[in-house]
């Protein structure tokens, strides 16, 4: 089901999490959040949204990680019900795409859950104190015109590592729904 994100609740703050990537090495937000702040996007495998972005994601997260901004990617998804986004194939997608960030196994989606996340994908950029200041989508382009884009989540985050706060104006990301085990419906 397609979805888009929720206005940025500004200021809103972090709560730090531990997960661990396919691997089994253990990842604390908190250890991530330099003074120019960290992205935190929710992402998956299947997603015909993310499959789309993924290269410009692997484009704009590596300009982030090389100009000193945090980047931690989590997979909140029911992979028992979507067998696409086990965490064997998440490595291999990572790999394929060119993430250079951690990308996390939320396992009792606990972390999508106490984050409000709603698609994927799914961004949150956070200031130095953990404060959420941009809630927006990547870039301007359509699945089929990335020539030209405008890199509004680069452009958010590089305002959030100079002056700690986000753009006012925001516009939401849009993705396929998390896949939530039954139980939360």
């Amino acid at each position: 089901m397609l979805r888009d994100t929720p206005l940025c609740a500004f200021g809103w703050k972090a709560p730090d999490f531990t997960l661990r990537d396919p691997e089994g090495r253990p990842y604390t937000m908190s250890d991530h959040l330099g003074e120019k702040g960290l992205l935190v996007a929710f992402l998956c495998n299947h997603c015909p949204y993310v499959q789309a972005v993924a290269d410009r994601l692997a484009e704009d997260t590596g300009t982030l990680l090389d100009e000193g901004i945090g980047v931690l990617a989590v997979m909140s998804n029911d992979y028992h019900a979507v067998p696409m986004d086990h965490p064997a194939y998440m490595q291999r997608f990572a790999r394929e795409v060119g993430w250079r960030f951690p990308y996390l196994v939320d396992e009792d989606q606990s972390v999508g859950q106490a984050w409000g996340a709603v698609c994927t994908p799914d961004f949150f950029g956070l200031n130095a104190a953990g404060a959420l200041q941009y809630r927006g989508r990547l870039d301007n382009a359509r699945f089929d015109a990335p020539a030209g884009r405008n890199r509004e989540l680069v452009a958010a985050m590089r305002q959030i590592a100079r002056t700690g706060e986000g753009p006012q104006e925001q516009l939401p990301s849009m993705g396929c729904s998390i896949k939530w085990r039954s139980a939360r419906g």
